[in-house]
């Protein structure tokens, strides 16, 4: 099945900073969609409700606190909350350009343009963020003017600078990413985004950027954590993933055109990495529905 998505139109006007919106609901009553601007939210008593961000599906638990980036899909359904209580979101939207690159540029704001970048796989943060920033949040929906600015700039520094952040997507699948700030990483993920659909070697895609095989694979495992193939296999399922959101190919088709050398191969990484089969997956978006 194929599943349209549309672009919201958010009431950020080009005069405001930032846009707080505070709502007490005993439903979520507005489906996945996507806005070219950034986007927090703060959620209290929504404990049995769906999170979609981008590729990821999961139950929200009492309290959470997540980050979108630019054109990232993202939306909350009801799944098994208790609809006889209501829940509180708090919703902070601001605009790309609110920070200049000169300004994201200097040291001492230098976690936040990390944060920036990174949303745009999505940012779950911890239950101790949480506990130690969400004065910050209810405390925003009370303030107006400068006051309001210097209280939101000192709650991103603070979630910036948090532990234990997950990311939500798998690589490449939200195209518009900054990868991992470092120019030999940005060059190798070019790389394989040019040829992930093909068998790739760890020697080759270091000989593409004058590198040693074994310094490459030095540097993809400090700067992502990750081993050469894994990282390879999550740029792969990150096209998976949108493929079985955006069009109607078979799941053999897809795991094919993303490069997985057959489908029982795909099938075992993507239920390793998403939690559930490719099939499954598709299936959990048919009842997405669409913004108007």
């Amino acid at each position: 099945m194929c599943i349209e998505i549309r672009r919201e139109i958010t009431p950020l006007k080009e005069s405001d900073c930032f846009l707080i919106i505070d709502r007490k609901q005993n439903a979520f009553n507005y489906p996945v969609h996507f806005h070219p601007e950034f986007e927090i939210n703060f959620i209290i008593n929504g404990t049995g409700s769906k999170r979609i961000v981008g590729d990821h599906i999961s139950e929200v638990g009492e309290m959470e606190l997540v980050m979108v980036g630019p054109n990232l899909y993202h939306g909350w359904e009801n799944g098994n909350m208790n609809l006889d209580s209501k829940y509180r979101q708090i919703t902070i939207q601001f605009s790309r350009d609110l920070f200049t690159n000169s300004y994201l540029c200097k040291k001492d704001v230098k976690p936040i343009k990390e944060l920036l970048n990174n949303s745009c796989r999505g940012i779950s943060f911890s239950t101790e963020t949480i506990n130690k920033v969400h004065h910050k949040i209810i405390k925003l929906t009370k303030l107006e003017g400068f006051e309001a600015f210097l209280l939101f700039q000192s709650f991103l520094y603070d979630i910036a600078n948090s532990a234990n952040q997950s990311f939500l997507t798998n690589l490449s699948f939200n195209h518009e990413n900054d990868f991992y700030n470092s120019e030999r990483i940005e060059k190798a993920y070019k790389y394989i985004v040019s040829n992930f659909h093909k068998k790739l070697r760890l020697e080759e895609t270091a000989e593409s950027i004058s590198m040693s095989a074994i310094t490459f694979s030095r540097l993809i495992k400090q700067r992502t954590g990750k081993s050469f193939v894994d990282f390879v296999n999550e740029i792969r399922l990150g096209y998976a993933t949108r493929h079985l959101i955006e069009s109607n190919k078979t799941v053999s088709e897809i795991g094919y055109i993303c490069g997985f050398n057959n489908l029982s191969n795909f099938n075992r990484i993507f239920k390793k990495r998403q939690g559930c089969t490719p099939t499954e997956f598709r299936k959990d978006f048919e009842s997405v529905k669409a913004t108007a």
